[in-house]
């Protein structure tokens, strides 16, 4: 799986910096990633969706490091390159929060989840 088109729309918010829009394969569009500035740098955090009990759930995700990080990366490169590179050094970027855990395994949907 690759990256094949990245949109980067900027917004000027205080932890917010971006929505993204990605293309996958030439095939697949998944719209609202964040470009994120966190406390430790910045990260991309994953289109969610708040639900009746006030959490939010991811609506899309990568299921493994390896994509989190292809993902994240990509998505950075771009974003740094539409808002100039001089702003990069000063901002690390966190690696996948997900690193360090062990990979839970995907839940099933339910009704409730799609709104049905």
């Amino acid at each position: 799986m690759e990256i094949t088109d990245v949109k980067v729309s900027p917004v000027n918010e205080e932890r917010l910096k971006a929505y993204v829009t990605i293309i996958l394969d030439n095939c697949f569009l998944v719209r609202d990633v964040k470009v994120i500035h966190g406390n430790s740098g910045f990260f991309v955090a994953m289109p969610s969706k708040k639900r009746k009990d006030g959490t939010y759930r991811d609506v899309a995700h990568p299921i493994n490091s390896e994509t989190r990080k292809m993902m994240e990366s990509t998505i950075l490169d771009s974003y740094w390159k539409l808002m100039g590179e001089e702003g990069k050094e000063q901002a690390p970027v966190i690696q996948a929060l997900e690193e360090d855990k062990p990979e839970e395994p995907a839940e099933e949907s339910t009704a409730e989840d799609h709104n049905l």
